[in-house]
């Protein structure tokens, strides 16, 4: 049960920080970045995950391995081994109220129509779920394939060297900027997106370690406008970007958020950057 609440929690996050006017700021592309500089007496690392991908597509490269064993500690976007993390991801799960009551009625027969097709089973049946859970369903269901979390395998990797882990935001923060940015009608209408041809080029950009076509895919009008750019991506990154210099002042960290978050100009990199820190791509 751990796990699966644990797939569902990072489905979740990576149904909407997947153009808005975008520019690249990174010549080089690499999934993995060396934080020094700025007063640090060791390196920290910064690490883009995709959130879901296909057993057979999952890599986890030796220069990853090596910066993975020089940190001490590992920082996600949520800490997914904190147990009231876990009961509030359990809550999130189910819906307020029945979608009946929350849907208009055009939507609630486009939802079913939709389900129908993609899952086989109509929208009475998930009624008492959120529609963040729906799309897990949906988004697990397209990829078609046994999933490996890259977070997960990070936990593990963790455990075996008595890391502690620790969440850079609360999975309530998270559900309160999904809100923010998209309405239902909005969820409803972004569930057919995400596809086998989705997936498909999103593991050929990510095993390539292409983060600027990751970003520029995120960040595809039909997944996010500027206003949903503001609240999934570029606020996050600050929060991040705010908290990572006290974290790396006292040890080593490997720092591990979705790959999206690595780009742009109000990225991650770019922010650490502007901060004062050198930041510079691992390539081997």
């Amino acid at each position: 049960m751990k796990t699966l609440l644990q797939l569902a929690a990072i489905a979740m996050v990576a149904l909407f920080t997947e153009t808005v006017n975008a520019q690249s700021t990174s010549a080089e592309n690499s999934l993995l970045w060396e934080i020094s500089g700025n007063g640090l007496q060791k390196p920290s690392y910064l690490y883009g995950t995709v959130h879901m991908i296909c057993e057979s597509d999952f890599k986890m490269t030796d220069k990853t391995r090596k910066a993975f064993g020089k940190t001490s500690k590992l920082a996600l976007e949520v800490d997914m081994d904190d147990p009231s993390e876990l009961a509030v991801m359990q809550q999130s799960a189910m819906g307020k109220e029945p979608l009946s009551k929350t849907l208009s009625a055009e939507d609630y027969q486009k939802l079913d129509v939709f389900l129908k097709e993609k899952l086989g089973q109509g929208v009475t049946v998930f009624e008492n779920y959120s529609l963040t859970t729906i799309m897990s369903m949906v988004m697990l269901k397209s990829l078609a394939c046994p999933p490996k979390v890259y977070e997960l395998e990070f936990m593990k990797m963790a455990a075996d060297k008595k890391m502690e882990i620790i969440g850079l935001e609360k999975i309530t923060a998270q559900l309160e900027f999904l809100d923010k940015a998209y309405s239902s009608k909005e969820i409803i209408e972004q569930l057919q997106q995400y596809d086998a041809d989705y997936f498909k080029a999103l593991i050929s950009d990510y095993n390539s370690e292409q983060i600027q076509k990751i970003y520029q895919m995120t960040i595809d009008p039909k997944f996010m406008d500027a206003e949903d750019k503001k609240w999934l991506l570029d606020i996050r990154n600050k929060n991040w970007a705010a908290k990572m210099p006290e974290l790396m002042k006292r040890e080593s960290i490997f720092f591990a958020v979705g790959a999206a978050h690595l780009e742009g100009n109000l990225g991650v990199i770019r922010l650490l950057k502007n901060a004062g820190y050198t930041v510079k791509p691992v390539m081997n």
